[in-house]
């Protein structure tokens, strides 16, 4: 990790009293900022805590000694030294003059986003969230050299405080190719968004600091044009920024919404919810809790949808250890009516570790399948791989068949999400009653749905009901849907023990095809052909699903063809 901060250029600015101790200083490399107040002892601030620079306390001339060498202040009481990335804020009194000057150290450090480098070539909207001071312009300043230089696009930085690309008329180095528009005043800061696009057919642009109601309108404004967005706003967590009446545009805002009888019945919730009221400007959100500890949100309106319902939503954690390696860790949390705290995210204890460049699982892939020998290619590819020798089929189910969607009718899905997390069941919920596995309703409520009761009888949904909301009844109707689905789970382990590995793949080949043709798009399916032994396996199969096939024998092999029900 390379780092260019121009250190000696900032201590030139200071009296000799401040500048000397930090010159001397065995941390000055870690310093973060330098704070000198009248009348008061000079301050230097590093990761570890304050220190005092001097007895001398600073005096009128030697304020004024360091704004002599200094640009004109900003009306954000902001200025800069001239091709650094340092930046100077003034405190000032009630007659305008300054009585205080924080000097922040700005450095240039290349490598910083290796944490996150694969989001930048999904061309999507990235926000980055995190207080003050934790990193967030130094990385912004890094993703715009990525995408400039690395990816060739064109770049444009909205650079309102000289903070990204540095004081002076000449942008630093570190922005690489990217070009920069300076901002007259802070609050022109929306309209220079807009004449970027407009004037300078850019393909990106850069926001450091989306503070205001008019910013985050522009920045929707921007992505509706198609132009992808990179920006920093403050706050600790995605959740803040849904409870911030300025910002919340930028993830969709919300509105409340009043639901009919049948839906909020279906929901198990009141009449008056909250909801997400529109796209959201940026397809991802980061926040940045450490320099090294970062999360991911890599489907903002999927998980802006989860926290305004009380689901429970997924978060995927990073972390960049010293030897430069990554760890990915994906778990499962919930939010309770936007409460904030410590432990903002409480999660299960079941963790799930995720690595880049890993083997593509066939039921991971993103591509459609367009043919039954793309199929097996991909399980061959699989064995190639042991991941055969390694698989414990008691443990999971290799196409998450063990993770069971159950639709909620007429109870509080808050409750069963509660519940399910508890208990820690391989259940997830889904408000779409076709995909779900099973249906739970209130007795009472089921009872006069028609509807619901057509669709799970034309799809064979098994519907288990409850006669109240008590905890007991949910309890033992969930514990009820998982056994009857580890019936299936059982057979299915007996059916691949002590199998080779072409018994395996001709197993899994057919389970693929159920799976994914059969059930999902109701559409028949021929199978590749094989011998007697192995065919066999592929009927047995076939009959734990309850499904008919028809037999063509041609010569030694027998070709199997699958129908949906």
């Amino acid at each position: 990790m390379l780092i260019a901060d121009d250190l000696d250029k900032l201590l030139e600015i200071l009296p000799d009293f401040v500048k000397s101790p930090l010159a001397r200083h065995t941390n000055k490399k870690l310093l973060i900022e330098v704070v000198m107040d009248l009348g008061r002892r000079p301050e230097a601030r590093f990761p570890n805590g304050p220190e005092y620079l001097s007895k001398i306390n600073i005096s009128w001339h030697d304020l004024d000694f360091c704004i002599r060498k200094l640009p004109h202040f900003s009306g954000d009481n902001r200025s800069g030294i001239e091709c650094t990335l340092h930046r100077i804020s003034s405190i000032r009194n009630r007659k305008g003059n300054i009585v205080g000057l924080t000097c922040r150290v700005g450095r240039a450090i290349f490598g910083t986003i290796g944490i996150i480098r694969d989001l930048l070539y999904s061309c999507q909207s990235i926000l980055l969230l995190g207080k003050p001071g934790v990193g967030k312009t130094t990385t912004i300043r890094e993703i715009t050299r990525v995408l400039a230089d690395e990816m060739e696009k064109r770049v444009v930085i909205i650079d309102t405080s000289n903070e990204i690309a540095g004081d002076g008329d000449i942008p630093h180095p570190a922005i690489g190719r990217a070009r920069r528009m300076q901002v007259t005043r802070p609050e022109w800061q929306h309209q220079v968004m807009i004449e970027a696009v407009e004037n300078h057919m850019p393909e990106v642009i850069i926001i450091d600091e989306i503070g205001t109601e008019l910013e985050a309108l522009a920045a929707r404004t921007i992505a509706e044009r198609g132009v992808q967005l990179v920006g920093t706003a403050h706050g600790n967590y995605l959740e803040s920024l849904i409870k911030n009446p300025t910002l919340s545009d930028l993830i969709g805002g919300v509105q409340y919404v009043t639901l009919g009888d049948d839906e909020a019945k279906r929901r198990g919730c009141q009449k008056s919810v909250v909801e997400r009221k529109a796209v959201p400007a940026f397809q991802i959100a980061i926040e940045i809790h450490e320099r090294n500890y970062w999360i991911v949100h890599e489907k903002v309106h999927e998980v802006v949808d989860e926290i305004l319902q009380g689901s429970i939503f997924s978060i995927q954690s990073r972390k960049i250890h010293n030897d430069g390696s990554i760890v990915i860790k994906c778990k499962n949390s919930f939010s309770t009516d936007f409460t904030m705290n410590n432990s903002h995210y409480l999660s299960n204890k079941l963790e799930v570790k995720k690595v880049f460049n890993s083997s593509i699982l066939p039921n991971s892939s993103n591509k459609k399948l367009s043919s039954l020998k793309e199929l097996n290619t991909q399980l061959v590819t699989v064995s190639k791989n042991n991941i055969f020798n390694s698989y414990n089929f008691k443990s999971k189910s290799f196409f998450n068949k063990n993770i069971i969607k159950l639709y909620v009718y007429g109870i509080n899905i808050q409750q069963i999400e509660a519940t399910i997390n508890t208990l820690q069941l391989s259940i997830v919920l889904t408000r779409n009653v076709i995909t779900a596995d099973s249906i739970l309703a209130l007795r009472s409520y089921i009872k006069y749905n028609s509807k619901i009761r057509q669709i799970a009888k034309s799809k064979q949904i098994v519907i288990y009901t409850i006669y109240n909301n008590t905890a007991n009844n949910i309890i033992r109707a969930l514990r009820q849907i998982l056994n009857y689905y580890e019936k299936f789970c059982i057979n299915w382990n007996k059916l691949c023990k002590n199998k080779n590995s072409m018994e395996l793949n001709v197993l899994l080949e057919t389970r693929f095809a159920i799976d994914r043709i059969i059930i999902k798009k109701k559409q028949s399916v021929e199978l590749l052909p094989q011998i007697d032994t192995l065919s066999q396996l592929q009927h047995k199969l076939i009959n734990m699903y309850n499904l008919k096939y028809s037999v063509i024998r041609k010569n030694v092999y027998k070709k199997t063809r699958i129908y949906p029900n």
